[in-house]
């Protein structure tokens, strides 16, 4: 599996176990695909194949990562030495860390295996040997390498979503995702993407066990909520006479809030200015790091491993005053427009042959618009607040040529504004705009002066030629 420059790998450390001890955990997962089509989203979309690993864990589930099940349609899994392949299904998936469990419901696959534990996080510089699947061939193959780098890293399924990553310089081949990084016999991570031959050589990342044991903590109530965040930014306050103006020791301590995001779960409890000194008790540097598990990480990863529903204890500096506040954490949401979807279909309507769908990452990378005013709106929904007023942005994306639109080419691409005097914040509006009845619909664009107008009685007569014309299967779809 490839993702632009990234490809997804799979490691194993043989330390405590020998090579036939590690086959019996290690899984190679057959995953058939069908990619949602957002040119024609009232389309199946294409089928495809891949293959990943995993291994097993307590309980007899299956973890591994969640680029080798998304989108998927059907899973068979099978074991080293035992080709029997066996259906298995998906019980959570967790596309913002890419990571998934997987069932099998036949009990006899799990025969022999040995479900591995998790260690912690290994040290710079100790060594891993790595097992997978490369092309080419269904039976395991080592290299072996050392641990350079841990840091926090872009998470390249989500595109947006950053997580601790540990770097190894280990040989990977590409297509072979979600095996466990082992050393002492213990889990030390899931390994899942690294930089293709014409990038970097010889560098592969792994997902540590501290954003694994969130995972399995996360979904023992049957469900998986996502990652919580504080929804701010800040900037570090390393300028001598920076602190000195806001009346800060020179002991290197404390960062500076540029940004609170509204609606997230810190807006009207942190200010911009405010001053970040401690994040439940740990000294907050001023180049935003904490220690923590005896290394150096961003204040983040405190609340990396909480959950929602869930508080943080922040200390702070107000306008000279000291003080301690709370900060109840909850999902913010506007952050998922910007990250690549998974395992959901497109919404969209089609109305007189136009399709207007909600805008996201998916739909950006599918269509490549190139509006000015589109691309700024998407690239600023959140660090502009677009999201409070606008929980999506719908547009004009497609046109079925007919006579009853051959004048709405002008309009394609622009944000819908409103419907018959109806404000559109989300696709289901469009829908119930049109199900009004009216002799006519004028349609208005953010930013556009003139309307695009739609009679109804030349609607209703050019619907089923539409429909039939360019392969219509429905003509709305608005589930999320």
């Amino acid at each position: 599996m490839l993702r632009v420059s990234l490809f997804i790998i799979c490691v194993f450390l043989a330390a405590g176990l020998d090579a036939a001890e590690i086959a019996e955990s290690l899984v190679r997962i057959e995953a058939t695909s069908q990619e949602p089509n957002y040119k024609a989203p009232w389309s199946p979309g294409e089928v495809s194949s891949g293959v990943g690993a995993g291994f097993i864990v307590q309980g007899d589930r299956i973890l591994t990562n969640a680029h080798v099940v998304s989108n998927a349609r059907f899973l068979t899994v099978s074991k080293e030495g035992d080709p029997k392949p066996y259906s298995a299904k998906v019980m959570y998936v967790a596309h913002d860390c890419d990571l998934a469990m997987l069932a099998v419901d036949n009990a006899e696959f799990f025969n022999g295996t040995t479900a591995l534990e998790l260690g912690d996080i290994p040290a710079i510089e100790s060594g891993v040997s790595v097992y997978g699947y490369p092309i080419g061939g269904k039976r395991l193959s080592v290299t072996r390498g050392i641990v350079s780098r841990i840091d926090f890293q872009t998470y390249s399924h989500s595109g947006m979503d950053s997580h601790l990553t540990i770097q190894i310089d280990a040989a990977i081949n590409p297509g072979n995702s979600g095996g466990p990084v082992m050393q002492k016999g213990k889990v030390v991570g899931v390994a899942f993407q690294g930089y293709s031959g014409d990038v970097a050589q010889n560098v592969g990342y792994m997902i540590p066990t501290p954003v694994v044991r969130r995972f399995l903590k996360d979904v023992e109530d049957g469900k998986y909520d996502r990652y919580v965040d504080l929804a701010l930014t800040y900037h570090n306050l390393s300028n001598p006479a920076a602190r000195k103006a806001l009346g800060l020791p020179a002991d290197d301590a404390g960062v500076m809030v540029d940004t609170v995001y509204g609606g997230g779960p810190s807006d009207g409890i942190i200010h911009p200015g405010d001053v970040l000194l401690r994040i439940e008790g740990l000294r907050i540097a001023s180049d935003g790091t904490i220690d923590l598990d005896g290394g150096s990480v961003p204040l983040t990863e405190v609340v990396e491993r909480k959950f929602r529903g869930d508080s943080a204890m922040l200390d702070i500096l107000r306008v000279g005053a000291s003080r301690q506040v709370k900060i109840p954490l909850g999902d913010a949401w506007p952050f998922a427009l910007q990250s690549k979807a998974y395992d959901e279909k497109p919404q969209f309507v089609v109305f007189g042959g136009l399709v207007f769908q909600p805008v996201d990452k998916n739909f950006m990378d599918a269509y490549k618009p190139g509006n000015l005013r589109l691309d700024y709106l998407f690239d600023f929904f959140v660090e502009d607040g677009i999201y409070r007023d606008r929980p999506q942005l719908v547009v004009l994306s497609n046109i079925l040529p007919d006579s009853v639109n051959a004048y709405a080419k002008d309009f394609l691409f622009s944000v819908v504004d409103e419907i018959n005097g109806q404000k559109i914040h989300r696709i289901s509006d469009v829908a119930s705009a049109f199900e009004k009845a009216s002799d006519y619909y004028v349609i208005k664009m953010l930013g556009v002066g003139r309307p695009l107008v739609l009679e109804r009685k030349a609607v209703e007569e050019a619907r089923s030629r539409i429909l039939q014309r360019y392969g219509v299967t429905s003509e709305h779809y608005l589930k999320k």
